[in-house]
């Protein structure tokens, strides 16, 4: 039996998906990224359909690949022309890679309709494609477009094509399920008679629009494919393309084939969160195997089980995909959840009663709106101040905010906007300290006047940024008086970290939110000086 080969297709068919837009360097550290992850061949892009993919086909010449290999994509040579000629094929042998794919088409429909040919001159046009190639010393693998789709309407004439692209010398050909609406049970079938009418070997490329890419990927494994394609994360167009995250790990771990050695798989989960960055795209968190959400637990019996057990809730070990498991607290939260909360985070472990506390706390304060499974530094103080001997670095006093709006005659250009000013009172070492400030917004000019009452005491504290403010309405039907959560994000450009406050008043919420904010990087600098 082959190895299985796995090819990625991230900077050709996942580059497809809306909003993504991958600059000639970040394809470059892609390549070396999917590399070190072990990934056979890397497709790069189409050279012929536009100036930034040629480029990156000549820089990419210096690339040292110490295992992938670098595959340029193509299609067949156009309707009644010569290979020779043909300037998508002329492209692709200028981007000067040992390896190339070409698509073309398998379903009879698309060839009649879309290319408004015959079917036999779409035959010629693969295997005239391929000889060429073939004849340049290339060697090539054949994407056999809407193949399900072309199986279930003409099986005689979409095996047909494939039989031709085999004889014309093709290495691979990949079976494409290109609308993504094919079922396991009908992969498997299409399969079964391809292998009985030529001995070439499979690959296998589909799509998600029915939530089945993955599914349908591993069925065809079973089914004796020997090349995988897809893309890091899923990505593509429409609903995406087969997530080799989720395929990588599930070969190895779940059906026994070596596709990678268990130090690459140790990698997955930072290549798939690097490659999200470079994409602009948010990491999904509850991608299977690599998101922050994958074996994350929330329910008391589980995390009960899980200290007790640690695969008592989980298919496999966290570290074999370099993720870790993940405990959030809430109001389904037991008292294991808490111990094991305060261990995972370095934090003075309650005993007793206090765990007690804290879990009571946990339960009413969500009842009010609170969520800390989305803003662990406030739950970091909820665990800090049940301990005897914390002391908070700051406590309130009072705070006043006003808006003030004007009436002005009605003038040329941008309105002015409204003056907020908040005055506060707090208390630092006995002593009360009392500002006023103004800022862009009520909840802006409380923060600028308790940084500059604290920043006499604290001078440091200038390092923390507010970069992150959400506001959810908890009981929509209660209309103004609604119940509100505000999460603020705050960071020191070193770590980031996240509050919650929960009132009637957005205001009295966001106080809470933004108090819990600094009071939180304030003790861990606290910490930091005591070690």
């Amino acid at each position: 039996m082959m190895a299985m080969q796995l090819y990625d297709t991230t900077l050709r068919d996942g580059a497809q998906e809306e909003g993504i837009s991958f600059s000639v360097e970040d394809k470059l550290k892609i390549c070396q990224k999917l590399d070190e992850l072990g990934i056979d061949f890397i497709e790069g892009g189409w050279p012929g359909s536009n100036p930034k993919d040629s480029e990156f086909f000549a820089q990419a010449r210096n690339l040292r690949l110490t295992h992938s290999t670098l595959v340029a994509f193509s299609s067949t040579r156009h309707v009644n022309s010569r290979a020779k000629e043909d300037l998508n094929l002329q492209a692709l042998l200028q981007a000067k890679t040992k390896v190339v794919t070409i698509v073309g088409k398998t379903w009879d429909k698309q060839v009649t309709r879309v290319l408004e040919t015959t079917l036999e001159e779409n035959l010629s046009m693969i295997t005239d494609s391929i000889s060429y190639l073939r004849a340049k010393g290339l060697r090539v693998f054949f994407d056999a477009e809407h193949f399900f789709d072309g199986y279930k309407g003409n099986p005689e004439y979409a095996l047909q094509v494939v039989v031709a692209a085999a004889k014309a010398g093709v290495e691979c050909v990949v079976l494409c399920d290109t609308n993504g609406g094919t079922l396991p049970q009908q992969i498997v079938e299409a399969i079964k008679a391809v292998k009985k009418a030529s001995p070439v070997a499979l690959g296998i490329h589909t799509h998600n629009d029915a939530e089945l890419a993955v599914a349908n990927t591993l069925v065809a494994v079973e089914a004796g494919v020997i090349q995988v394609q897809g893309t890091i994360n899923g990505y593509g167009e429409r609903c995406g393309n087969a997530n080799l995250c989720s395929i990588i790990p599930t070969l190895k771990l779940k059906m026994g084939i070596d596709c990678i050695t268990g130090k690459q798989l140790n990698k997955l989960s930072d290549v798939s969160r690097y490659i999200s960055e470079l994409a602009n795209m948010p990491h999904y968190d509850r991608l299977p195997y690599v998101g922050d959400d994958a074996f994350t637990h929330k329910g008391g019996i589980h995390v009960s089980g899980l200290i007790k057990w640690e695969d008592s809730y989980q298919h496999i070990k966290p570290s074999l995909v370099g993720n870790r498991p993940h405990v959030v607290v809430s109001e389904l939260a037991g008292k294991g959840s808490i111990i094991f909360k305060a261990k995972e985070r370095g934090l003075p472990i309650p005993k007793g009663k206090e765990v007690e506390k804290v879990l009571e706390q946990i339960k009413l304060l969500e009842k009010q709106g609170f969520q800390y499974d989305v803003a662990e530094a406030s739950f970091d103080l909820l665990l800090r101040r049940v301990q005897p001997d914390y002391r908070p670095p700051f406590e309130l006093v009072d705070f006043m905010v006003v808006v003030e709006k004007r009436r002005r005659p009605p003038t040329r250009g941008n309105q002015e906007e409204p003056l907020s000013e908040a005055t506060i009172k707090v208390k630092v070492d006995n002593r009360v300290v009392h500002t006023a400030a103004e800022g862009d917004g009520p909840v802006d000019a409380l923060d600028q006047a308790l940084r500059k009452a604290l920043l006499q005491f604290y001078p440091d504290l200038t390092v923390v940024k507010l970069i992150d403010y959400k506001v959810r309405i908890l009981e929509e039907t209660a209309g103004t008086a609604s119940q509100v959560r505000v999460l603020i994000e705050s960071s020191d450009g070193r770590e980031n970290w996240r509050t919650v406050g929960s009132s009637t008043n957005i205001i009295e919420a966001s106080w809470l939110a933004l108090a819990d904010s600094i009071e939180y990087w304030l003790t861990k600098q606290a910490g930091k000086a005591k070690s």
